[in-house]
């Protein structure tokens, strides 16, 4: 069994990571724009506006949840979804300071 030694990065450098794999995938980029632009969302909302099905979305949603990105509440028998204002302004501050590092020597490379 492999084990990925998350333990052995720092907590930002975990973060940025979490973060990463929830953006890695153009559906969930498309599903936090539709969040961010609403109040908040029922999945079934974000199925309209999406060419996917309610289980794929569902899936997205998932996803984007562990990584903290966006919270969800439960309203009967539907689900709420909004981003995590906390987690939304962590993730752009700890890109932003990945993101600022100069590149050195980039004409040496290879």
């Amino acid at each position: 069994m492999a084990f990925s030694k998350t333990e052995e990065f720092t907590v930002i450098d975990n973060r940025i990571s979490r973060y990463a794999k929830a953006l890695s995938h153009p559906a969930r980029v498309a599903i936090l724009k539709l969040l961010l632009k609403s109040q908040s969302c029922v999945c079934g909302d974000i199925v309209e506006e999406l060419p996917l099905s309610q289980s794929t979305v569902s899936q997205h949603l998932k996803e984007l949840k562990e990584s903290g990105l966006i919270q969800g509440e439960i309203d009967g028998p539907r689900i709420c979804y909004c981003i995590n204002q906390k987690a939304w302004e962590q993730a752009r501050k700890d890109f932003a300071g990945l993101l600022s590092v100069e590149v050195r020597n980039a004409d040496s490379c290879c």
